[in-house]
């Protein structure tokens, strides 16, 4: 089983105007409400790949029962999500039909008492033993979680013989990266952060030196660059996709963890990382592929190594 951990969930809105314009007023021509959350829509992902998958976190107040409602339409993927006493925030992606432009808004999310973090680290060492391959800890904490909540959720997957993969930004991903997750999947600006470096290639080998088994840094339309145990490659789509990016990497992320689960070299996980990133950008909402990109971009991806 894949265990997805989403600390700060949300209902993702996606509203589609035929053009973004400042100062003005809009009319929506499609409305798209999903569950969401980095991790929620990695779930989605991977159970639509066919795996066993939990998904789990923190769901509260109003909008947590939305969302909690919507995942239970979500084949596959089963909830263990916490509650918690806030209400689980909401996520606004508007796309601009003309350009193929997408701009998010992002609230912040629920205040997490420690009884609330006590509880869910509870719940989530009872789901680590009931044989958990591999877990996915993904985005941003909600206020109350402390900053350094993902290195000891590492520590402990690590301890019960789980493989970790860390995707978030900050300072959580700089003390996650020190408790040493099997992979790291940071974008361009997350690394930046990190590293200090602005050059990909030289600022994803730093990151894995601070501590990551292995990095994988989103070059955005250009595609991936992995620094491994095993060598180092830069997998590409064979042309930029447009359309609505949001919740690409998250699909990156489920590639990966699929990957890790059915033991693929490491080629082979790019190459279906980058598919099925770009396929996602083909998709109507986060958490959502479309498979026939999918199945013919795992045919045309280039991988180098390098």
């Amino acid at each position: 089983m894949i265990l997805t951990v989403t600390l700060n969930t949300a209902l993702d809105v996606t509203y589609h105007v035929p053009r973004m314009r400042a100062h003005a007023s809009h009319r929506v021509s499609d409305v798209i409400e999903r569950p969401g959350g980095k991790g929620v829509n990695v779930a989605r992902v991977l159970a639509a790949l066919g795996h066993e998958v939990t998904a789990t976190g923190f769901a509260g107040g109003p909008v947590g029962a939305v969302l909690r409602s919507s995942l239970a339409g979500s084949p596959g993927v089963r909830d263990a999500l916490v509650p918690c006493a806030g209400n689980t925030r909401r996520t606004l992606a508007v796309v601009d039909e003309t350009t193929g432009d997408t701009t998010q808004f992002n609230e912040a999310g629920p205040v997490v008492t420690a009884a609330e973090w006590a509880a869910f680290q509870a719940r989530y060492e009872e789901l680590l033993a009931g044989g958990v391959r591999a877990v996915a800890l993904c985005g941003s904490l909600p206020p109350g979680v402390p900053v350094g909540a993902y290195a000891t959720l590492i520590r402990t997957a690590r301890a019960a013989g789980a493989a970790v993969l860390l995707d978030t930004s900050g300072e959580p991903l700089r003390r996650g990266v020190a408790a040493r997750p099997d992979i790291v999947k940071p974008n361009a600006a997350e690394l930046a952060q990190l590293t200090g470096s602005r050059e990909p290639l030289p600022a994803t080998l730093a990151a894995r030196r601070r501590g990551a088994h292995a990095v994988v840094t989103s070059l955005g339309p250009a595609g991936l660059l992995a620094a491994t145990p095993h060598g180092i490659w830069q997998a590409a789509p064979p042309a930029p996709m447009s359309g609505n990016p949001t919740g690409a990497g998250d699909s990156a992320v489920a590639a990966l963890l699929s990957g890790l689960a059915h033991d693929q070299d490491w080629p082979t996980r790019l190459t279906h990382a980058v598919a099925l990133s770009a396929a996602t950008v083909k998709a109507p909402a986060a958490g959502e592929f479309d498979a026939g990109t999918y199945e013919l971009l795992r045919e045309t991806v280039r991988v180098t190594a390098g």
